[in-house]
């Protein structure tokens, strides 16, 4: 009986093995003619799960997300029978389990995107207008004045609400005269940090119509100041209350507060990135920056991981380095990259868009430049009082904070008309501080003509002799009223001309040579051309009023009052080379002011770092007033000098 049952069960192992063999995967399975038909799995691996299927339709997708009070509210804007149309799409992304939303009508383009949760039919992000294209426009700071701010630019620490506040308070408290709180000086400061500072804010949280609004309204107000005091001579009288030792020692703190934000909270941009990559090309290289920025290109060999998206920005570059790519820095003027040669002797650089040292050393360099060029103005012009009040105007005004935190370029040609200014009794280095700061950012070119009539007005003996031949011809009597006011030069014009002239072109060829790297000096000329200013004229933004009909949305196309208004800037320019006749350094200062935010009020592309490039110059022509250099102690009368004897 039991070998009965002994053979029994060693039949059906024989016959059972093989299934079991098929079902655990283990072993290969062969068919009886020993032919393989079934490879095992690896040891311990999950066999493969079914996809499952998407709960959402493509419709319902759209559905929902044209719901969304946000969406609902842009697209309102446009006709849905346009925008419902190819391409507009949903597609169901199965790892994340969500919906890609993009909804286009041209000629607009892309006019929403977002994702919705495929579970829970929620809209999950959902941007519109500037934010489909520009990230730094999706920042959602909430009204939480404790709660971090949006980091874009800065950091988080100084876009934080209630650390802005505080710089502002101080900075108002710190200037205004407390005992006239409603003096014109209160309102000086108000529009100068106020409406900005609003508009930051709108920034920061994604209302991006409403940030360019605001901060035009601010810059209206000051070129119509600005040019009151330069043609007037005339600036308020209100002054600070404060002490000046009060000043100095609230200066010295807040100099040390904003480096330690700079350094344990900023951020670098892409704008301090590049000055430190050109600093790398003209020292290391030897090459002019222009046309030799890293790439990001699929032929180049990537040496870096993929970020979420799965995109590779570190790549092996034509120099044989992995760099992280930057292709669009060298944009700027050649001294934008010279002024980061210190820094990055000093600290090197990576090859990494990593902490960059050298661009934060050189960025907290140029603000305490501009601060101590402020004061060194203050001390020619006011003594160590205005010294005071304008070091402190700098530290305690929170834009220039904002600059120094982004670690952006934009306190460097600040510095380098600050110091034009301190020495402007000096033509050569005026125009030499002027081509510098010219050729770092191209804003400053614009107060060319005005540097070069100080401190009289353009004028010309010679033309003015031909004027007046001209004007004995019975026909062209008129001309004479004419030919006395051009050849009206005063005495030691043309050498001051000259001399201004002469300082800005060795400056300007001492910039350039740079381009002398190259195998070709003409070609290196054009790529520069090409690289900076048909690629800057060529810019478009939603941060200004003037690219609003770009969505055509609605909105107010302003593209023909932005002609008129560039038209008339570069007619100013020209115009106050003539006029007035006679300038003071206040008029010089403010003049150069009323150029400076002017140029960036018909800019399409701005963005708040800019607000340093005429700061210095607004606090100078707001602030000074009449103040005077402290008393010194009085002087010990002169002794009488008797005649000698016999003098008749």
């Amino acid at each position: 009986m039991r070998r009965g049952i002994l053979v029994a069960g060693l039949i059906l192992a024989v016959l059972v093995a093989p299934a079991l063999a098929r079902a655990t995967g283990d072993q290969p399975v062969y068919d009886e003619r020993g032919q393989l038909v079934e490879m095992p799995l690896a040891p311990g691996a999950p066999v493969p799960a079914e996809p499952t299927p998407a709960r959402l339709t493509n419709a319902e997708a759209l559905r929902l997300f044209y719901r969304n009070p946000k969406v609902a509210h842009w697209l309102a804007r446009y006709d849905p029978k346009r925008y419902a149309l190819s391409p507009t799409n949903a597609t169901f992304d199965e790892p994340s389990r969500v919906w890609n939303v993009q909804v286009f009508q041209a000629p607009a383009g892309e006019i929403a995107m977002g994702k919705v949760d495929d579970a829970t039919g929620k809209v999950t992000e959902a941007w519109t207008g500037p934010q489909v294209a520009w990230t730094m426009a999706r920042c959602q700071a909430g009204w939480n004045i404790f709660k971090p701010g949006c980091g874009a630019f800065g950091g988080t620490k100084i876009n934080t609400p209630w650390l802005w506040l505080i710089f502002m308070l101080v900075f108002v408290v710190g200037l205004m005269d407390v005992r006239r709180p409603f003096s014109l000086r209160t309102l000086d400061l108000l529009m100068l940090v106020g409406p900005t500072s609003a508009s930051l804010w709108c920034f920061n949280n994604g209302h991006i119509f409403a940030s360019g609004s605001l901060y035009t309204v601010s810059f209206i107000y000051l070129v119509a100041r600005m040019l009151w005091i330069g043609f007037t001579g005339r600036s308020v009288r209100a002054q600070p209350v404060w002490p000046t030792w009060l000043l100095v020692a609230v200066l010295v703190f807040l100099g040390g507060f904003r480096i330690g934000l700079n350094v344990l909270h900023g951020n670098v941009i892409d704008v301090g990135y590049s000055g430190v990559i050109g600093a790398q090309r003209i020292v290391h290289d030897h090459q002019a920056p222009y046309g030799h920025f890293p790439e990001d290109k699929d032929s180049l060999q990537a040496c870096g991981p993929a970020d979420a998206a799965g995109h590779v920005r570190r790549h092996i570059q034509t120099n044989g380095r992995c760099e992280d790519a930057n292709p669009l820095g060298d944009t700027y003027g050649p001294v934008a990259y010279e002024s980061y040669i210190p820094g990055y002797l000093a600290f090197g650089w990576s090859g990494r868009w990593d902490s960059l040292p050298a661009a934060r050393a050189t960025s907290i360099a140029f603000d305490l430049l501009c601060a101590l060029g402020l004061m060194l103005v203050g001390k020619r012009f006011g003594g160590l009082r205005l010294a005071a009040i304008l070091g402190f105007a700098w530290m305690a005004f929170p834009f220039t904070q904002y600059v120094s935190s982004s670690n952006t370029n934009d306190a460097i040609p600040a510095a380098f008309l600050l110091f034009g200014v301190w020495l402007m009794h000096r033509p050569a280095l005026r125009g030499a501080f002027g081509a510098l700061a010219g050729w770092t950012k191209f804003a400053p070119l614009v107060v060319a003509p005005l540097w070069l009539a100080y401190p009289d007005a353009v004028r010309s003996r010679t033309l003015g002799r031909w004027l007046a031949a001209a004007a004995r011809r019975p026909r062209l009597r008129r001309l004479d009223r004419v030919a006395r006011w051009v050849g009206d030069a005063a005495p030691g014009s043309a050498r001051r001309a000259g001399d201004y002239l002469g300082g800005f072109v060795i400056a300007t060829g001492a910039a350039f040579s740079v381009l002398l790297f190259e195998p070709s000096f003409v070609g290196a000329v054009k790529t520069f051309w090409r690289r900076t200013v048909e690629w800057q004229m060529g810019r478009d933004a939603p941060f200004s009023v003037w690219d609003w009909a770009f969505y055509h949305a609605g909105l107010p196309d302003f593209h023909v009052v932005q002609r008129v208004l560039q038209v008339a800037l570069v007619v100013l320019a020209i115009v106050l080379a003539f006029v007035p006749r006679r300038r003071s350094p206040l008029q010089l200062v403010a003049l150069t002011a009323a150029l400076l935010v002017g140029f960036e009020l018909v800019l399409t592309y701005w963005l708040y770092t800019y607000i340093a490039w005429f700061f210095p110059f607004v606090a100078i022509a707001l602030l000074s007033g009449p103040v005077a250099p402290e008393s010194p102690p009085p002087a010990a009368p002169a002794p009488a000098v008797e005649e000698p004897a016999g003098v008749g």
